[in-house]
């Protein structure tokens, strides 16, 4: 395993998602209210980074882009999610926020979903 040191607890307030670079990998860390969750930067749906636009409240982080949610205690899909939200293992050691990068997470996006804005053009 190659665990590395993200961030301190103190620099994710409850209820946001913060992105960071780790060896060339982009990742972010959602502190939900009960913990913490490392996840890639994307929505699973369709590439909305998800630190500009996740929202977190009472335990759900919500993609506002289309309203995909998921229980971030559980990790399950809820409403219209579809996909599973990847998760890197992540552990708190006293106030340090450690995440196992051995391998990139990466999403299989559907070709046919490559951009639905372009719908009323």
């Amino acid at each position: 395993m190659s665990w590395k040191h993200v961030c301190n607890i103190d620099q994710i307030p409850e209820n946001t998602l913060k992105q960071f670079e780790i060896d060339g990998i982009s990742i972010v860390i959602a502190n939900y209210g009960d913990g913490f969750r490392a996840f890639p930067p994307y929505c699973p749906h369709m590439e909305e980074p998800l630190a500009g636009t996740g929202l977190i409240e009472d335990g759900v982080l919500t993609c506002s882009k289309h309203l995909w949610q998921w229980n971030m205690g559980s990790c399950e899909k809820l409403g219209m999610a579809e996909k599973e939200l990847l998760i890197y293992e992540l552990k708190c050691d006293d106030d340090k926020i450690l995440v196992n990068m051995e391998k990139e997470l990466i999403y299989q996006y559907d070709e046919a979903d490559d951009d639905d804005d372009d719908f009323f053009d």
